[in-house]
């Protein structure tokens, strides 16, 4: 994973650069929320006017807004519908595209290596190669932590792509289909769902699964009694819900949960995961054939030792204020695998998808900064508020944070247009609103026509 990658057996040594003012080579690696928007914006100016090759690296084929994966794992969205190519958007908007995963750094010969990519029964199809670069920008995002429970990798599911939640969705489809069709009682743990951590994601997936398992009963599923038969836990392990959102937030949205029939067990450390539930520190045994853990995050792995960068405990690389690496001007990180200071605050910039969308717009202007010779400029993250939604039941939020002096608690239709507007914002990063208003126009249309969950 250093510098001897380029003349490992197998590896292609890069190719001698050629600097000169219009060559100057920005690399992206991660095509989340942030470093597709990244991408796109100096694509669109940069990579329009051949002052910077722009190249957006990312282990996956297509991109999906990572907020929507709850929808997708409870079968009311298909990801279909909304993934996006990442070739397509590289060629509407001047950027490349190279697929695979980082997994080396060389920062003395400025080199990223990329692992080489399978398909899926394991043949080769893009070996090992290194990529150059004169500004890299590391955006890989972050992923489940499940702090080495005993039990939570062999039976726990996460929800950290869109084939994680496509996976859960399948096995929840199967459970349903399993239960309807047998004849001896159900068993314990059968159609029980728990759910290990209640952050938003966790909170979201729970009303989210409520509506979308009785609709999928309705199709035909006659022997399950969704009242009865089917139920969802939230387990905790802070003194409420929602533990990084306002008290008021929380307690409202507990309110709305109650109201589902929702267990919520606040104050429990999950201390192991089995074949049929889960075990806490009180003692208690929380029954479920399908758990999904959704509590706590941290960065890939292989940051925590990458070519001298600092990290922290969750392996998130240290940054300024600026998002330059603290050990390397020429590299920058931002989004969930960075850990931003936030001036006046003990803790860092939180990692939501509105600090991802702010830096994101924030180093596209600093990276022009840059190719003009001027010092880049220090971001300040600005807190508009938290949104959480329950679906069709509900939406409930606090909006502009700190900015007015206070938050404005807002609750229902207006709270889910709000919610609503934070995926079209993403979309018109990427798209501008032509593209966006049509496209939402086009899925108004066929949504009458589709079932209200996927049923496949």
């Amino acid at each position: 994973m250093s510098e001897k990658l380029g003349s490992e057996p197998g590896t292609r040594n890069p190719e001698p650069k050629t600097r000169n003012s219009n060559s100057h080579h920005v690399v992206i690696v991660g095509g989340g929320a942030g470093g597709l928007e990244l991408a796109t914006g100096l694509g669109d100016t940069l990579g329009r006017r051949k002052r910077a090759v722009i190249t957006l690296v990312d282990r996956m084929r297509t991109h999906l807004w990572k907020p929507l994966l709850h929808e997708v794992a409870a079968g009311s969205m298909d990801p279909d519908q909304h993934q996006l190519d990442y070739l397509a958007q590289a060629r509407w908007h001047h950027f490349r595209f190279q697929l695979g995963e980082m997994d080396g750094l060389d920062r003395s010969r400025r080199t990223v290596a990329v692992a080489p990519w399978h398909d899926e029964q394991g043949s080769e199809i893009i070996p090992r190669r290194t990529i150059n670069y004169d500004t890299l920008v590391i955006a890989v995002g972050s992923h489940t932590n499940d702090f080495g429970t005993p039990g939570a990798r062999d039976y726990a599911l996460s929800l950290d792509t869109p084939r994680d939640a496509e996976r859960f969705h399948q096995r929840l489809l199967n459970a349903c289909l399993r239960a309807n069709a047998q004849h001896e009682p159900l068993r314990p743990e059968q159609l029980q769902v728990a759910i290990i951590g209640a952050g938003a994601t966790g909170v979201e997936l729970a009303a989210e699964l409520h509506k979308t398992t009785r609709e999928l009963l309705a199709y035909g599923l006659d022997r399950i009694n969704p009242e009865h038969d089917v139920r969802f836990s939230i387990i905790e392990a802070s003194p409420r819900i929602l533990p990084a959102l306002p008290e008021r937030l929380s307690q409202a949205t507990e309110g709305l949960l109650h109201g589902l029939n929702v267990q919520v067990l606040t104050g429990e450390r999950v201390t192991e995961v089995t074949a049929t539930g889960v075990r806490t520190a009180g003692g208690r045994l929380v029954p479920a054939e399908l758990v999904v853990w959704a509590a706590g995050i941290k960065a890939p792995d292989f940051l925590e030792s990458i070519d001298g960068l600092e990290t922290n405990r969750l392996n998130q690389l240290k940054v300024k204020q600026t998002l330059e690496t603290t050990r390397d001007p020429d590299i920058f990180a931002f989004g969930d695998c960075a850990e931003c200071p936030w001036p006046g605050r003990p803790h860092p910039v939180p990692p939501r998808a509105q600090a991802a969308h702010q830096q994101a717009s924030h180093l596209v202007g600093t990276l022009k900064r840059r190719l003009g010779g001027e010092p880049p400029l220090p971001y300040r993250y600005r807190d508009f508020g938290s949104l959480v939604s329950l679906g069709e039941y509900s939406t409930v939020g606090s909006l502009m944070g700190k900015l007015i002096g206070g938050a404005i608690f807002i609750e229902g239709y207006f709270a889910r247009i709000m919610y609503v507007s934070l995926y079209k914002l993403h979309l018109y990063a990427l798209h501008g609103f032509v593209r966006v208003f049509f496209e939402t126009l086009a899925r108004i249309i066929t949504r009458r026509t589709e079932p209200r969950v996927k049923l496949h």
